[in-house]
């Protein structure tokens, strides 16, 4: 079975360092060795709400794309995600899958890359700290040359939270 080179974004606006460090814990008990970038706060997009904390993890994984979605599922269900509410509210736990290897799917259940990389600052930025050479599959350009591209007047600011005994 081979190995696919996984990305994720993690979000939280509920108890929000409590949660980041329960996903990254979750993440390292199911996949094993995480790269991590800083941990960024930003305001609520879509919807009223406090601010998140989000933050994005790279790991190796020898699960298929739909197991690896439904353990990241796990890992938010364990940490009391709700799905019965609006689209776009405050949320203990939020992991997104954003990139697994160079696949590119979108088949009514996952959107792979997620169209959020190219969108919000608080994804693209914290990947391209951890990858900025990985290419997207669907632009062919390197992760840091979009992150320039879109560093404008967004307000991102870095959260020292230690993750190391997470």
């Amino acid at each position: 079975m081979s190995v696919a080179r996984v990305y994720v974004g993690i979000g939280s606006n509920i108890e929000r360092e409590r949660h980041i460090r329960a996903a990254v814990a979750g993440l390292r008990e199911r996949f094993g060795e995480l790269d991590l970038s800083r941990v960024y706060q930003s305001r609520a997009v879509g919807f009223d709400g406090d601010d998140f904390y989000n933050m994005v993890a790279g790991f190796e994984a020898r699960d298929d794309v739909h197991q690896v979605a439904v353990a990241l599922q796990q890992i938010e269900d364990a940490n009391g995600r709700r799905r019965d509410g609006p689209r776009f509210s405050s949320r203990t736990l939020d992991i997104d899958l954003l990139l697994y290897d160079d696949l590119i799917i979108n088949d009514g259940q996952l959107q792979l890359p997620r169209d959020e990389i190219l969108q919000n600052s608080f994804v693209l930025l914290p990947l391209a700290e951890i990858a900025p050479r990985r290419i997207h599959p669907v632009t062919g350009k390197a992760l840091a040359e979009h992150a320039r591209a879109m560093l404008s007047g967004d307000a991102l600011v870095p959260v020292e939270i230690d993750l190391s005994s997470a």
